[in-house]
């Protein structure tokens, strides 16, 4: 994936001390500025410096916790495809975003190619997942039809900085 040019979208380039940086957060966001800038070999000021540059030109976008679905009682995880009607066009923004609020939808994808759109959900059991699809997207009148996944694990991959 290629970097952004600096002003693209609010971006700005990153130099190999940023993407250092970068992976330190991703492994733990937590960590202190003064232990970030020790590792890095740089002043605490330097460092923090760097940090909001991050922020304020919005390669960080926020912090999150990632917490297991399991111990919020989703046990079950789905990958829901979305194909939305060819008549139905002009509504995908307002299903998108619809989407995102429905509980259970950890994450919405719009995509290019056969699908409009994959839907991550986190849901207790296969009852929920089939009520989400029933209540959520066959009833849905912008939906074509749906192809549902069932997630076994969820692997990681190596951070686009990296």
């Amino acid at each position: 994936m290629k970097d952004l040019r600096p002003g693209e979208r609010g971006l700005r380039e990153l130099d190999e001390i940023d993407r250092k940086l970068l992976r330190l957060l991703a492994a733990d966001a937590r960590r202190t500025n003064a232990s970030l800038a020790a590792e890095l070999g740089i002043a605490q000021s330097t460092c923090l410096a760097r940090l909001n540059a991050l922020r304020a030109s919005h390669v960080i976008r926020g912090f999150t916790v990632d917490v297991e679905p399991g111990a919020l009682g989703n046990a079950l995880q789905a990958l829901v495809f979305v194909r939305i009607r060819p008549g139905a066009r002009h509504l995908m923004s307002e299903f998108g975003k619809a989407m995102t609020e429905v509980p259970g939808v950890t994450q919405a994808f719009f995509l290019g190619g056969d699908e409009d759109f994959l839907l991550h959900v986190s849901v207790r059991d296969a009852q929920d997942v089939r009520d989400f699809v029933v209540e959520h997207l066959s009833a849905h009148p912008a939906v074509a039809n749906t192809r549902t996944s069932l997630v076994f694990e969820h692997l990681r991959g190596a951070e686009p900085w990296g």
